[in-house]
């Protein structure tokens, strides 16, 4: 009862309030369980307004982001998506809680092997965890709905041209200390436009490339 009472807490407080109203956003909140996805020695904070600490000096999202990063996506039910990052797994569940199949990228074996674990306790199917870099992935399949969830330092087009026409893709954008959140639609076989969603801060992709440094 107390878990589901922080959970709940944690729904009304950090991610309603920073303008997340879609219901079947909140229900995949309150279906997955997030206490499940944190590390042990810090599942006390399972559902505290921080980036929980995970190896390799990793974190998971905060709720409200994972909360703002569903709303944006608008996932269906139908959706081929592809996730970059997948950690402990816990926004790979909520996007495969409301798609038809999820493939998500881990570039560190141990914590895409914790995923694994983790959603497969959680029971959750409809996914794919594949220890690999993003960066080196040479696959030309199409996505319906493609999650970055580390930053990309300067914006990189290889990740909209994996879209499907009408395809969502999430990424932030920037260096510290502020960054933006960004959704990017495909709208033609040649066409995307891009909406600027919040600000916000997280870890940058292992690999992404970075702005050249001046030298003088």
């Amino acid at each position: 009862m107390l878990m589901d009472e922080a959970r709940e807490q944690m729904i009304e407080q950090q991610i309603r309030a920073w303008e997340v109203f879609d219901e079947s956003v909140l229900e995949t909140l309150r279906r997955v369980p997030r206490e499940q996805f944190v590390p042990a020695s810090h599942r006390f904070l399972a559902f505290a307004d921080v980036e929980i600490s995970l190896p390799h000096g990793q974190h998971m999202l905060r709720p409200n982001v994972v909360g703002r990063l569903l709303q944006a996506v608008e996932l269906t039910g139908s959706e081929r998506v592809l996730e970059v990052g997948a950690g402990t797994g816990f926004v790979t569940a909520c996007l495969a809680a409301g798609s038809a199949h999820v493939r998500s990228l881990e570039i560190f074996p141990d914590l895409a092997d914790a995923a694994r674990a983790n959603l497969e306790a959680c029971g959750f199917r409809n996914v794919e965890v594949v220890t690999g870099d993003a960066f080196q992935d040479d696959s030309d399949s199409l996505y319906d709905v493609i999650v970055l969830t580390g930053s990309l330092p300067i914006y990189d087009t290889r990740f909209e041209r994996r879209l499907a026409p009408g395809g969502r893709l999430f990424v932030v954008v920037g260096e510290r200390p502020i960054m933006e959140a960004r959704l990017v639609r495909r709208t033609s076989e040649d066409g995307w436009v891009s909406e600027s969603l919040f600000e916000t801060v997280i870890d940058p992709l292992i690999n992404a490339p970075r702005p050249q440094e001046f030298t003088f």
